[in-house]
């Protein structure tokens, strides 16, 4: 077995840069296996020590320091670093350095992708295009000249501003960028390559006009146009919430086929996985639009949380990632509903930061260490980061929260800053004492939060004891209390909202934080019998467990003003009677309450109406069974098709699909509405008589004959996954040939069928595997298929229809593969069997062993190694 791991970067470890880099200036000439890129680099000594520059995978040409050649017993070289060992205190090195774009196929450094160069920088690809002293504490400003034949690359984009083009020699051509703001080496961009352009402008708040480009594939611009209203949206509101106004004149994003992330926020020139930028209704689903809006927020956004003020050093990651998610979760609550946005935001951080808390890649948001940081760009970092900004901006309220971010940006402009800087923030504006937040931020784990309320119906009081624990993590045994959040409101039995005495005021909703292991607060005034409604729109990233009866659970359920809490005690409900069994009757009467309710928007109803995932339910049992879980969720689902199908489809047939599609949020409800409840109907399709079945079938063929746009067709496959048979593959077929060549569809297609809950769905997997159009070196196809059945499809991943048909080893096999050339993405699934110890016999043992066949094949990254050998617990 491999056992062998290479030696940690630990936080405690980190000296400041030796040197300084005052100026960067570039030139490159592009060619697909041999570009050459010379660097003259100005240097000033700010520290002790050699000059180490890291490379990697750089064949070096020429070297000069202060325009002499350096002899070669000047320096040494090694497969990861250049060292100069005697240098004066100011000095200008020069290297040539010789890449080939076209073999590099990690997609990190300069690569090609569909004919084109572009890069991909963050967090250590700088070092495969010339040698640097890459980390992010290491700011310069930097010129960049970009030389490439005419043909086939009449554009050639850097970041910063174009100062300078023209011809060169040999039908070639030259253009010359200028960045005047000082960066780290992880934000420089270049693209080069044939490319459409959708164009339009902007004037900031201070009356300058920003000229705004997207580059797309020749013939897509017209899909740019969501992606640019957008952006446009998300400048203004960046200067109104924040006070933050675009620093250049130019600001571009480049779509690409090939990329390892969603997007990447290099400074003016943003380069985007093309899934993430290009819509229209006949491709992209609102999930699509929804996405778009968020993730070109969030780049821009970057452009202050990231770019003007970066992070120190990758431990503070979540200084940048955490702080920007969490603005870019605000826009899209603006333009969304905040509500509805709210209950989005935390499925997605339960469904992939809790598992990682429970789990041995637990860490915390500021790991202690780590092997390569590509293994740390994970939900702890982005999603509980956020969390956290969104808990002080509660405690401090949004004056105080705007005033300290206004200090933050503004003291630490131009500079590479920590997580104690920005804490310092809230406590220069408020004088209080922010350091027990740092637990938040180094400790790992998911705290618990319990609450036990006690009624004094003489005394007219409510005493609630409050309690907090964070079960031990990998190398985390004991844990310190954390500020906790706790936002409070009180119902009566009839759901009725009830005011409260507290701390000599009359209140009907408070924040308490508790900041003890423990303690009790009581509330005056209770009038009637009181309903506890705590932790209201999620105030604190914990798990709340409540002592009550089960009547007041149905009471939130019914009526709590809280949108958040009435959405999450539907879902303690039913994952109550999924685990747990009872008469599903009352959950059926209550969600026909809701979904009859004319108050309430499409959206909310939608998403109230979604049963917890088996991901979900499998965090809730202990040891979890997987085919338990599938076999009861499938049949509270039934029951309750059966029950409501009246209901369902009554409201279904009132909401007629509008005439012309649009994105925005009102319509995109109205589509999810409609969509889940042709869902929930369709569940019942396997336990109804032949009558139902035979119209159930009729609709959802129709639902999908008469769809207009994609996502009504994704819900209309989806409920034909039910069907199956005839239907489904007849649709499927159809799907395919109609868009075969879009890419970005295509992906749909191998996903839907990844996802699949069906007995044949892994052979399936297996046939698409050696399809024609399924190729594991672009990550976008890779993730839809190989991803899909490791993280979306949990039955067919576990062999819950057959004994010993695990998916396990189609896993295993898809990431060893992968490893060999593109390390990043293959390290991602390894997370997938990590939690092997929780599951019940056999799927237990299965897990480990696939794990020990991944640590014991010959050749594994760093990447990789690192994580299986967590997951195994080995050193």
């Amino acid at each position: 077995m491999r056992t062998e791991i290479a030696r940690p970067i630990r936080l405690t470890d980190y000296k400041a840069p030796a040197y300084r880099v005052s100026a960067t200036d570039l030139t490159f000439r592009l060619d697909p296996t041999a570009t050459r890129v010379t660097a003259r680099l100005r240097f000033e000594r700010i520290g002790d020590g050699p000059l180490v520059l890291l490379g990697e995978r750089l064949k070096l040409i020429t070297i000069k320091l202060d325009g002499a050649d350096l002899a070669p017993d000047a320096y040494e070289i090694t497969a990861e670093t250049l060292t100069i060992h005697d240098v004066p205190a100011q000095f200008v090195l020069e290297t040539e350095v010789e890449i080939n774009p076209q073999d590099n196929k990690t997609l990190e450094g300069l690569y090609m992708s569909s004919g084109r160069y572009c890069t991909q920088c963050e967090a250590e690809g700088f070092r495969k295009i010339t040698y640097f002293p890459d980390r992010p504490d290491v700011l310069s400003k930097y010129t960049v000249r970009v030389e490439a034949p005419k043909a086939g690359f009449p554009h050639l984009l850097s970041n910063g501003n174009l100062i300078e083009q023209g011809d060169a020699e040999a039908d070639r051509h030259y253009a010359v960028w200028e960045d005047p703001f000082n960066k780290p080496s992880y934000l420089f961009a270049l693209v080069a390559g044939e490319l459409d352009v959708y164009e339009d402008t902007l004037t900031t708040m201070s009356g300058r006009t920003v000229d705004l480009k997207i580059y797309v594939d020749t013939g897509m611009s017209a899909r740019a146009a969501y992606a640019m209203d957008a952006l446009k949206r998300s400048m203004t509101w960046d200067e109104q919430a924040y006070g933050r106004e675009y620093d250049l004149d130019l600001f571009m994003i480049v779509a690409v086929r090939d990329f390892n992330f969603g997007a990447m926020e290099n400074k003016g020139l943003n380069i985007f996985n093309a899934s993430l930028l290009l819509a229209d209704p006949t491709t992209a689903t609102d999930a699509d639009y929804e996405r778009i809006e968020s993730v070109v927020a969030h780049e821009y956004f970057h452009n202050w949380s990231g770019n003007r003020v970066t992070c120190r050093d990758w431990f503070q990651l979540c200084l940048k990632e955490g702080l920007t998610v969490y603005r870019d979760q605000g826009f899209s609550a603006d333009e969304r509903g905040h509500a509805v946005q709210r209950i989005k935001d935390v499925k997605a951080l339960r469904a992939r930061q809790f598992p990682e808390d429970a789990g041995p890649l637990a860490h915390p948001v500021r790991p202690s260490s780590y092997l390569k940081i590509d293994n740390f760009y994970t939900a702890t970092i982005y999603e509980k980061g956020a969390e956290i900004v969104g808990m002080l901006k509660t405690v401090v309220g949004p004056k105080v929260y705007r005033a300290a971010l206004d200090h933050y940006f503004t003291t630490h402009d131009g500079t590479a800053a920590t997580l104690e800087d920005f804490l310092k923030s809230f406590e220069a504006v408020t004088g209080d004492d922010f350091s027990q937040w740092l637990n938040w931020y180094t400790q790992a784990g998911t705290p618990r939060l319990k609450v036990t309320p006690s009624y004094d119906a003489v005394a007219k009081t409510l005493t609630l004891n409050l309690a907090q624990s964070t079960a031990p993590t990998p190398s985390q045994p004991t844990k310190a209390p954390v500020p906790i959040p706790v936002r409070l409101g009180i119902l009566s039995e009839d759901g009725i909202p009830q005011s409260f005495g507290f701390e000599g005021h009359s209140q009907t909703e408070i924040t308490y934080v508790l900041s003890e292991a423990s303690t009790a607060i009581t509330l005056t005034d209770v009038a009637d019998a009181p309903v506890l409604s705590a932790l209201r729109h999620f105030s604190a990233p914990v798990i709340l467990e409540i002592e009550e009866p089960q009547s007041h659970a149905y009471a939130r359920f019914r009526g709590d003003m809280d949108p958040f809490n009435r959405w999450e005690t539907a879902q303690r409900l039913a994952r109550d009677l999924i685990l747990s069994g009872g008469d599903p009757a009352p959950y059926a009467d209550a969600l026909k309450a809701t979904l009859l309710d004319g108050a309430l928007e499409p959206a909310f109803k939608a998403l109230i109406m979604a049963l917890p995932t088996e991901q979900g339910l499998a965090q809730d049992m202990t040891p979890v069974d997987p085919a338990a879980i599938h076999t009861h969720r499938k049949a509270v689902k039934a029951a309750l098709s059966a029950t409501l199908y009246p209901t369902l489809r009554d409201l279904y047939d009132a909401i007629q699909p509008a005439v012309t599609f649009s994105p925005d949020a009102q319509s995109a409800g109205g589509r999810a509405l409609r969509n889940a409840l042709l869902d929930l109907m369709m569940a019942g399709y396997g336990t109804a008589d032949e009558t139902r079945q035979s119209e159930l079938s009729a609709l959802a063929s129709a639902h999908y004959a008469r769809a207009d746009n994609m996502t009504d067709m994704i819900a209309a496959l989806s409920a034909l996954m039910s069907v199956h048979g005839e239907p489904y593959e007849a649709a499927l077929d159809g799907f395919y040939a109609r868009f075969k060549h879009e890419p970005l569809v295509i992906d749909k297609w191998f996903a839907l069928q990844a996802a699949c809950p069906h007995p044949e769905t892994l052979s399936r997997i297996d046939r698409l595997s050696r399809h024609a159009d399924f190729d594991p070196k672009v990550p976008n196809r890779w993730r839809a298929l190989v991803q899909n059945l490791a993280s979306n499809n949990p039955s067919v991943f576990h062999g819950v229809f057959a004994p010993d048909s695990y998916g396990y080893g189609f896993v295993v096999d898809q990431i060893l593969t992968v490893d060999e050339f593109n390390p990043m993405t293959a390290a991602r699934l390894v997370e997938s069997l990590s939690g092997y110890k929780r599951y019940a016999s056999p799927y237990r043992e299965a897990m480990k062993a696939a794990l020990e066949t991944i640590m014991a094949a010959p050749k594994l990254s760093k990447n990789v190694a690192e994580l299986t050998a967590k997951a195994l617990d080995q050193k």
